[in-house]
């Protein structure tokens, strides 16, 4: 039941990206749940990983892998995480890595792995070679959707975005697809996201362009504040428009980070429309902070609130329950009467209590919206931040009671 969300209509051609597709059998029948991301020779990559302490052994070989070679290959299943398998789970995602490179004839390090469903079990790493042939046999340029439906989980929605910028007079595309839907707390950065460009982009330019992207995209989402052991966003340059973006080039630099971040934050905000049970999509933004981190601090107190995501869910304006997390965010000698807090446009608090214009009828009439806005004023200094979550309603706790049976 995803909020005000809908399949991408059209996502573009990458020059130098190929994908496929395949029904393994993992753990779901009858769908795709493989898809196989090919690069274009002498592309770069970069990647950001989650920072769970368990890491998932796919990431682990995708970490060691990106660090000794350029890949070609981005191996990812669905329906089976691989993680907490200890030594056995890193043998399997090693043993994936070698077949597929011997059936593709590059190096074992040249192809990265990813996986994403339930956590604890074995991977059933015959079903996934077995699939191999096919996958190479059906790259083609234009299976962005496919790939972004094969590698959902518990979303209900494909998630993917696209945009076309002129630099130097040629046009440059920017192609995104992502899955998450639960256990979403990204922390870099279940959320795994891939997006690749054909500009030119030398390998550290690369891992600056992602940083920041992601600081504005996945870094600021939440739904239930649970950081997987499986994150993983990755960003390709193909370098097949032939417009080259050097580390000093800011008139290229500039709108090529604007465009990427869009689409991240399209991808991130897909992710948060979509998570599970959500019948809410709210923004929490946060300003008159002392720093920035005060700021970040207090936007996920709210936004990681249970109670407060209770109350959206039920359309209920009980403003208490944001003023008592916004009161607990740690911040130092917070002059409580200088704090403003609002439900779109309605001021709820102020002077340290229910605002005097403030009537019931109003707050109910901003709760009864499918997309919200909560907005904090410290008023304590010029620093701001914002983060996207989600309501937690009963169908949540079903989706998550029933997600191994």
């Amino acid at each position: 039941m995803a909020v005000g969300l809908q399949p991408p209509a059209q996502l573009l051609p990458v020059d130098g990206i190929r994908l496929s597709v395949v029904a393994a059998g993992i753990r779901y029948q009858g769908r795709s749940d493989l898809a196989l991301i090919e690069m274009a020779p002498d592309s770069n990559v970069a990647a950001v990983f989650t920072r769970n302490a368990f890491r998932a052994a796919p990431i682990i070989v995708a970490q060691r892998h990106l660090a000794r070679a350029a890949p070609r290959y981005l191996l990812i299943n669905a329906g089976n995480a691989n993680s907490g398998t200890g030594k056995l789970g890193l043998e399997d995602a090693i043993v994936c890595c070698q077949k597929l490179a011997e059936r593709a004839g590059c190096g074992r390090d040249e192809v990265l792995p990813f996986s994403t469903g339930v956590i604890g079990q074995r991977l059933p790493t015959d079903k996934l070679i077995a699939a191999f042939p096919a996958a190479l046999e059906q790259l083609v340029p234009g299976a962005w959707q496919l790939a972004a439906t094969a590698i959902m989980t518990t979303d209900t929605v494909a998630k993917g975005a696209s945009r076309t910028l002129i630099l130097d007079g040629k046009p440059v595309v920017i192609t995104g697809i992502a899955k998450g839907a639960g256990m979403i707390r990204p922390d870099m950065a279940t959320m795994l996201a891939f997006i690749a460009t054909d500009a030119a982009i030398p390998r550290a330019l690369l891992r600056d362009l992602l940083h920041e992207a992601v600081e504005a995209s996945f870094d600021r989402i939440t739904v239930d504040g649970d950081t997987s052991t499986n994150d993983a966003c990755v960003l390709i340059a193909t370098g097949k428009s032939d417009v080259v973006i050097e580390a000093g080039s800011a008139e290229f630099r500039a709108p090529l980070q604007s465009a990427l971040t869009e689409v991240m934050v399209e991808l991130a905000q897909a992710i948060v429309r979509d998570a599970e049970g959500a019948t809410k999509f709210i923004t929490v933004d946060v300003c008159g902070a002392a720093s920035a981190e005060e700021a970040r601090r207090t936007a996920f107190a709210i936004a990681h609130s249970p109670l407060v995501k209770i109350a959206f869910f039920a359309s209920d304006p009980n403003w208490g329950r944001i003023l008592a997390a916004v009161g607990r965010a740690g911040i130092e000698a917070l002059a409580i009467e200088r704090v403003e807090i609002f439900l779109d446009q309605v001021c709820v608090v102020r002077q340290g209590g229910v605002a005097g214009d403030y009537t019931e009828a109003k707050g109910r009439r901003v709760m009864i919206k499918t997309d919200i806005a909560i907005g904090v004023d410290l008023h304590r200094g010029a620093h701001a931040f914002h983060v996207w979550t989600s309501d937690l309603s009963y169908d949540y706790v079903r989706i998550n009671a029933e997600y191994r049976s």
